[in-house]
């Protein structure tokens, strides 16, 4: 099995190159839902302890504010999400091709769980407009979270697929990237 890791920064297109994969028959998973997951059910008590609150944009602006409150929320999460991907590993260890998504692959150091990693691009204006449409933000609360995210990733990732044209040429894109993971079986 080759362990495929997705990341890319916020709004440049992960979730439209994910449902293109899915669409390819492949395994694909997302962090950030499973994130959702534990935020709700195993992580909830010790979220609410530390923030009053469990409601995700609520703690969003608290953590794209203070970075202090941003490690805390990491030291509560990581640790079961990474037994979850370990999960998803071991579940499904017969097939080709496993894929993971999750904007904080790098940050979160998860980056060394993966055999290759993707990284989805799209130009800063581009991905701020999308921010702005995609999770009605206002434009100062979009930067923040633009700027918050670790611009080196990309330089670290084994492929890019470039996001900053249509739908068709992302397909095109992925397609190209998948068709290469598959040479390396």
């Amino acid at each position: 099995m080759l362990k495929i890791g997705i990341t890319g920064n916020i709004a440049s297109g992960k979730s439209e190159v994910e449902t293109i994969i899915k669409n390819l028959d492949y395994k694909v998973f997302d962090l950030d839902k499973i994130s959702h997951n534990l935020l709700e059910n195993k992580c909830k008590n010790d979220i609410l302890k530390e923030f009053q609150t469990t409601n995700r944009k609520e703690i969003g602006k608290i953590v794209f504010s203070n970075k202090e409150k941003k490690e805390t929320l990491e030291k509560i999460i990581y640790p079961p999400l990474k037994e979850e991907i370990f999960k998803i590993f071991t579940q499904y260890s017969d097939e080709k091709l496993i894929f993971i998504s999750g904007a904080l692959i790098f940050q979160a150091e998860f980056n060394v769980f993966f055999d290759k990693i993707i990284f989805v691009d799209a130009n800063k204006d581009l991905r701020l407009e999308r921010l702005i449409k995609r999770n009605n933000l206002s434009k100062d609360e979009a930067i923040k979270r633009i700027e918050a995210q670790d611009e080196r990733a990309k330089n670290k990732s084994d492929f890019i697929i470039n996001n900053d044209s249509n739908l068709n040429n992302l397909k095109i894109e992925t397609i190209k990237t998948i068709k290469a993971l598959e040479l390396l079986l």
